[in-house]
């Protein structure tokens, strides 16, 4: 017999009361309700402790291995008897219990004499209240709406609001009202509840704006995001970036993920003949590899006492991006010489953008579960240059390479390079990286790392990535059916933006879509009988996104940090580089954490050496 009393589990099929799993950071449990439903496949259960007058309650499904809803609770556990307006509250919810444990990896609020950090309140000091591991959410929404062409998308404090039939599920009215929100002031006051007095230690916060509706719909249909549990804040900046630069925007108003985006052009260079051939990319974002370098141990440092910090050597940002901008060999056949040696690649900026969003690659795969690595990266207050990351394109005696190679030897594939970076640095091998992002689309990393786990056991997963010999350029223009067109072009697609989708993407009309909106500048492909009316004189002549100018310099604007052994566990908190009120322009460090924001002081610099994401703004 079991003799918990905490944790009990009413299974809501036979009525059967049995303990939960040991919860983290919770009261213990033997698992008696699970092991209930694997002998009865009785699956929804209700925790007796977390049950309110007002009819909420914990509810899981052991079957689908998440929290539900139930709308008609307090009908069903009449039916066991339960009179759910005489019940009262006596445990923590999950939810609660999620919370309290991402707090606990904590974030200093207090200076080193232990005095709690000054809070700040007004406009642009808003706090987003934690909805259960929702701060990857806030954290990146912070950062967001610190920068200017955020600001000026989405905070329009004189207008109306936008006119939908569903507000709830208009991303449009979800933005603005979260950039009113955090940026208005109206809602950074000090908590009431709380009164500071030299006799209490407690400093009164704000309660926080609890950015529901836009989770829920940003995380609709999303596999991870739509859940409860913590998810990666880097993955997340991307998803909504896309879902954003899908979205209507009315001139004069313009998508601000256009600051994001700049080119990046790799050069190819045949080792035997020296012939070159040149591509550009647009991305929004960077993911730089951070080199690994233990430091030596010695025989009077104990290692039982020795932090996670002080394991690695320091690397600094400059050899983080020499590392992501070096050569490599790659396996290729020249189609010029036929020589099989391989090709040396490098790829470095052909523009640069507003606003440079970098992910630093601090994991490793251990037992194919992404582990993170304390490597300090030194990144300086001070503006730096990216003068010498810039590609100079075609040189004087340099020769290009044939480009009959891409329209006779049939259809060619070039992988998303930033997901290509990502998987290879969790230690997938490229050939099954390739394979992966042909299959999904060549969207992101998230979605080709679920196909590689659910193809692991393929007997051709090592095989190169095999396009067949294909259709010639005009059979496979009579492949695309007008019904794929027309269903493009009924999402807002242009004809030719939605042929050449269709072309890059075999007319498969959802990876499609993908590619349109990976590639929002491609002016499509106008076919044979409109291109004297409506294509361009010359392709090469189309303006790039970002900018190409001289010099490049770049300031650090704001970072993500975490705290915690894997992106999936943990906290991640913001600190924002801002002008505070009533200091004449003077600039400090902020941290937001969750509601809390306050004066961050002291421990900045180390934040910075192990931030997650790094928002540089050019200057």
């Amino acid at each position: 017999m079991c003799d918990l009393k905490e944790n009990l589990w009413l299974c809501l099929h036979c009525g059967n009361l049995g303990c939960g799993r040991s919860q983290f950071g919770g009261v213990g449990g033997n698992s008696h309700g699970l092991k209930h439903t694997e002998d009865t496949s009785h699956a929804v259960a209700v925790k007796l402790g977390s049950i309110t007058p007002e009819g909420t309650a914990d509810i899981y499904c052991y079957a689908c291995n998440d929290e539900r809803v139930d709308p008609e609770l307090a009908k069903h556990l009449s039916h066991w008897g339960i009179n759910i307006a005489e019940r009262e509250k006596t445990e923590k919810s999950l939810t609660e219990m999620q919370i309290e444990q991402n707090l606990k990896w904590d974030f200093s609020m207090t200076t080193e004499d232990g005095k709690e950090l000054q809070p700040l309140f007004g406009n642009g000091f808003t706090g987003l209240k934690n909805l259960g591991n929702s701060c990857y959410l806030a954290s990146i929404l912070q950062c967001l709406f610190s920068m200017a062409s955020f600001q000026n998308r989405y905070y329009h404090p004189q207008d109306p609001p936008p006119i939908s039939q569903s507000p709830a599920e208009d991303l449009e009215t979800q933005l603005r009202k979260v950039a009113d929100g955090l940026l208005s002031g109206r809602y950074s006051n000090p908590e009431t509840d709380v009164i500071a007095s030299e006799h209490s230690a407690e400093i009164p916060h704000q309660k926080g704006l609890a950015p529901a509706m836009l989770k829920h719909l940003i995380g609709r249909g999303h596999e991870e995001f739509s859940t409860m549990r913590q998810q990666d804040a880097f993955e997340l900046l991307l998803h909504l970036l896309k879902l954003i630069t899908r979205s209507a925007h009315i001139a004069p108003l313009q998508d601000p993920v256009k600051s994001f985006r700049f080119v990046m052009e790799q050069r190819l260079q045949c080792v035997s003949c020296k012939k070159v051939r040149y591509r550009q990319d647009e991305q929004d974002n960077i993911s730089i590899p951070v080199p690994v370098r233990q430091k030596p141990s010695t025989e009077t440092t104990d290692s039982d006492s020795k932090t996670a910090k002080d394991q690695f050597e320091s690397v600094t940002l400059k050899e983080c991006l020499d590392t992501f901008t070096a050569t490599e060999m790659v396996e290729l056949t020249c189609a010029s010489c036929g020589s099989k040696d391989g090709f040396v690649k490098r790829s470095l900026f052909k523009t640069f953008p507003s606003i440079l969003a970098v992910n630093a690659r601090r994991f490793e795969l251990v037992n194919w579960v992404p582990t993170k690595l304390d490597v300090p990266v030194v990144v300086e207050d001070q503006p730096f240059g990216l003068d010498s990351y810039k590609s100079l394109g075609l040189q004087d005696g340099e020769e290009l390479l044939p480009e009959d190679a891409n329209t006779n030897a049939g259809p060619t594939f070039a992988p998303n390079e930033t997901a290509l970076a990502q998987l290879e640095g969790m230690g997938f091998p490229r050939v099954r990286c390739e394979k992966a992002l042909h299959a999904t689309g060549n969207s992101d990393a998230d979605t080709a790392m679920n196909w590689l786990f659910a193809h692991m056991e393929d007997p051709d997963i090592d095989a190169p990535l095999d396009l067949g010999s294909g259709p010639s350029a005009a059979s496979a223009a009579s492949t695309i059916s007008p019904e794929s067109i027309e269903m493009l072009g009924a999402m807002g697609i242009g004809a030719p933006q939605a042929r050449k989708a269709l072309k890059e993407t075999g007319g498969d009309v959802n990876r499609a879509l993908d590619w349109v909106f990976s590639h929002p500048d491609d002016q499509g492909d106008f076919g044979e009988d409109d291109a004297s009316t409506n294509a361009p004189a010359d392709t090469g002549d189309k303006e790039m996104v970002g900018n190409a100018d001289l010099p490049a310099t770049f300031r650090l604007q704001s970072i993500v940090c975490h705290k915690g052994a894997s992106i999936h566990a943990g906290h991640y908190v913001a600190f924002i580089r801002k002008t505070l009120p009533g200091k004449n322009g003077k600039e400090a460090w902020v941290l937001f954490n969750d509601e809390k924001v306050v004066k961050a002081e002291g421990d900045v610099d180390e934040m910075k050496k192990f931030a997650y994401v790094y928002f540089f703004e050019r200057v």
